[in-house]
């Protein structure tokens, strides 16, 4: 790709409607993939760092919080993603003052949101861990990490808002930049305070919210200088009911389906626990990390894919609509071949990297093998239901995104457990991506009948 082409693109939206299709989803995936890999590398980091300074039974005190993590995720996911869809199809029609009024309801809206969230949660923290699964040995891993994790939710929920709107609006290299800000101040924090410190799950939790207050303070400042495409302004703080019903609106999809995913996640500890024991939920643990790495990846691929498909479907310009889509879904199954395969191939060798405990390597690596059996199809399953996210087919989105986690995992993670024991739990998310993709390709094939027939007409 020539200098020329990027220059083009960054910080000149319109230009997603002109450049070649492939050379647009590599430049603005990349960034992406890279932000989001970088960003859960230090999940994964903070794991090891646990693992080894803490010890097993913290990774399954970590695993224990999962739920409440996809809980806070779905709320900033809630305003975040439907404020950056919505700035991606505003910059497609044109309208950049619509799209600069997003930035001030994204500010606010999440600031209110994460502080009412935090306060609500700490309160009813030990009940709801409990709730979660937590046993008297894990709790306090628990609590000590939510307890001072939940005060940086406001800081984290408008850095990635803000962050992915910089990314949507022409500068997907910037929006990279401040995630390795970010994680790079995380990597030396949390050894520090862990190993030198001791300060334990209450240092990794410290950690993590210095790094989004850098983070934070590099947005602002981007969005904050008016040489910018778009930037904040006078009376930004004034919110709008329509604008907000419209994030909300796309923005319920993302939402609906990480809150989901903490239901989904409570089911599976509570199987793990069951079958199981502490070991078993610290295996997940070990699995999830892996698994969403993967799925990291495949998700920057569709914020890559994200701008263009909102701003050519903005513009009408379906041909090059339904082109980014094609190079998105092949990109992303070959990505999580690639998981599968090392799944496969490697298991105890990737469960190795987070504990010595033979025995939590043992269970770590079985689960990898039958979790991440139809990983490749679960990727494609992902762009499809995204890309209808992202053209703002916000009830399509939502029935794909809910159908796995409620309609297909839940009765299995019921089922299966009873008659598999821990492999059970396992086996549920496997045959749960295999339905799920037949469920998506049948429906993005019938909504293409559809939009053919009408062009036509």
């Amino acid at each position: 790709m020539t200098e020329t082409l990027r220059q083009d693109i960054i910080g000149n939206p319109h230009l997603l409607g002109k450049s070649d299709i492939k050379k647009l989803l590599f430049e603005y995936s990349l960034p992406a993939i890279v932000g989001m890999v970088i960003v859960y590398l230090y999940h994964i980091v903070d794991s090891i760092f646990i693992g080894h300074g803490i010890g097993a039974l913290a990774i399954s005190g970590m695993a224990i919080t999962l739920p409440i993590m996809n809980i806070l995720s779905a709320f900033s996911a809630l305003i975040g993603v439907g404020g950056a869809t919505l700035t991606s199809i505003c910059l497609g029609r044109r309208d950049e003052k619509g799209a600069a009024s997003i930035l001030g309801h994204v500010t606010i809206l999440n600031t209110v949101n994460a502080f009412f969230l935090a306060c609500i949660i700490y309160y009813f923290l030990d009940p709801i861990l409990k709730a979660f699964g937590a046993s008297d040995v894990l709790l306090p891993y628990a609590r000590d990490f939510m307890s001072v994790y939940l005060w940086g939710t406001p800081i984290i929920f408008v850095f990635i808002a803000l962050n992915n709107i910089m990314r949507v609006s022409g500068y997907p290299r910037k929006a990279m930049i401040s995630s390795f800000v970010s994680v790079g101040l995380n990597v030396i924090l949390a050894p520090l305070f862990i190993f030198v410190f001791k300060w334990g799950m209450k240092g990794t939790a410290l950690a993590t919210v210095f790094a989004q207050v850098l983070g934070l303070g590099w947005v602002l400042l981007h969005f904050l200088d008016k040489k910018n495409y778009i930037h904040f302004g006078k009376g930004f703080h004034r919110l709008s009911f329509k604008t907000t019903k419209n994030m909300l609106s796309i923005g319920i999809s993302p939402f609906l389906m990480n809150l989901c995913l903490g239901l989904v996640v409570f089911f599976i500890n509570f199987g793990l626990m069951k079958h199981g024991g502490d070991l078993a939920v610290g295996a997940y643990g070990i699995i999830n990390r892996i698994l969403t790495l993967f799925i990291m990846i495949v998700m920057g691929i569709t914020m890559g894919m994200q701008p263009i498909a909102g701003y050519n479907y903005g513009a009408k310009e379906f041909e090059r609509t339904f082109k980014v889509l094609k190079y998105a879904l092949l990109w992303s199954v070959a990505v999580m071949t690639v998981g599968f395969l090392m799944a496969e191939l490697f298991p105890h060798f990737i469960a190795g990297m987070f504990t010595t405990n033979r025995d939590l390597i043992t269970i770590s690596a079985r689960g990898l093998r039958i979790a991440l059996a139809m990983f490749p199809l679960a990727g494609a399953q992902i762009v499809i239901t995204n890309f209808f996210q992202s053209i703002g087919k916000v009830k399509i989105s939502i029935f794909l995104s809910l159908s796995r986690q409620l309609i297909f995992l839940l009765p299995l993670l019921l089922v299966f457990p009873e008659f598999f024991g821990v492999d059970g739990v396992f086996l549920s998310l496997s045959v749960a991506d295999f339905v799920a993709f037949v469920v998506a390709v049948f429906t993005f094939v019938y909504q293409l009948r559809r939009t053919k027939r009408k062009l036509v007409g």
